[in-house]
């Protein structure tokens, strides 16, 4: 078995160890699950798919991917604007934590599954080597930066939040497709405008993305093994539910780091609503129920939570006292989850009924 812990740990370089980003609503979070629920999954109705995607993932095509090549060694950012320095640094990190988050969850289940479900088991522990891979890259690049992430340390300190099973199946699969269409969406764009490629890492996003893409596509089979996460009249208020609360958080989280995407040469609000799109398409072949984005109200509405995300966050750094920010963001927080419960009840669109059109 590969050791995937240590494709994890950062080669010695002289950096500075970053404190972790402080945890909040929108940073990505470290899962557990019940364990006995995923050993006990029956993949019978899957079963074809998965031995197929499993042996895709064993012949490991991007082994070679992840290399530090001579524009990494040679190259040099100190000239970047420190905006647009720490706007990265933080994209870095938020994509390293979420990487890493990924690995320990799949380790934990491959080990725990393992002689009790093996075909989930060895697929968890392909997924969590590639998951391993990549925060191990991100953490190195952060090193270019002086900096990096004691990774073992956050592992021991971080907080760990229990979903049942069903929901890491909705999220992990959110989240991989989320990334998927992050990644290929920036990647296609610096091909356009390769003037606007300031860190050699973005080159490695067409191949990176398809871990992502592999990864959902496993997620999908395990649902559509699952009927009660898509033939029940509950998945299919669960499936719009994890929609809107990763739209949500990508709305947020873009709209805090607008500086990075304009480095780049996107437009935030438009790789914002463009990735929600193409994520949502996504979805109708897996979900049972998919949010109506075009409905006028949809992006409206996720524009004025993230102004108000903004201003709270505004009003946190200030130097008032705590209750007077609190009592400043609540009707900010009361007016955020307003609009998200708005479009929760927009009529959606019915997956099930579009299965044979959606490509």
């Amino acid at each position: 078995m590969v050791n995937t812990l240590d494709q994890v740990t950062p080669t010695q370089v002289e950096s500075t160890t970053k404190a972790p980003i402080q945890e909040t609503l929108l940073t990505p979070r470290f899962y557990t699950t019940d364990f006995e629920a995923a050993a006990n999954l029956s993949l019978t109705e899957q079963e074809i798919e998965l031995n197929a995607m499993l042996t895709e993932m064993r012949k490991d095509y991007n082994r070679h991917h992840f290399v530090r090549d001579e524009e990494f060694n040679t190259g040099s950012w100190d000239h970047l604007d420190e905006t647009v320095k720490k706007g990265f640094i933080e994209y870095l990190e938020r994509s390293c934590i979420s990487e890493f988050s990924g690995f320990l969850l799949f380790k934990e289940l491959s080990r725990k599954l393992r002689g009790r479900n093996p075909i989930l088991s060895e697929i968890f522990h392909l997924m969590a080597r590639d998951e391993a891979r990549h925060a191990g890259f991100l953490n190195k690049a952060m090193a270019d930066f002086n900096l990096s992430l004691d990774l073992g340390r956050i592992t021991k300190t971080r907080t760990y939040t229990f979903f049942p099973l069903e929901w890491v199946i909705y999220t992990v699969y959110l989240s991989e497709k989320i990334g998927y269409w992050r990644y290929i969406i920036i990647f296609n764009h610096l091909e356009k405008h390769p003037e606007k490629l300031f860190y050699p890492i973005f080159k490695k996003f067409e191949n990176w993305c398809q871990d992502e893409n592999r990864h959902g596509d496993i997620f999908t089979a395990l649902l559509r093994s699952q009927p009660k996460l898509w033939n029940t009249w509950q998945s299919r208020l669960w499936s719009r539910f994890f929609l809107l609360s990763v739209f949500a958080t990508h709305t947020l989280t873009v709209h805090e780091r607008a500086s990075f995407y304009e480095s780049l040469g996107l437009n935030a609000t438009e790789f914002d609503q463009e990735v929600i799109r193409k994520t949502n398409q996504t979805s109708a072949r897996a979900f049972p129920s998919i949010l109506d984005v075009d409905s006028p109200e949809f992006y409206p509405r996720l524009q004025r939570c993230s102004k108000r995300n903004l201003k709270i966050k505004e009003i946190g750094e200030s130097n008032v006292p705590k209750i007077v920010k609190f009592l400043s963001q609540l009707p900010l927080i009361a007016g955020i989850f307003g609009d998200l419960l708005r479009i929760y009840l927009l009529k959606p669109i019915d997956a099930e009924a579009l299965r044979g059109t959606v490509h």
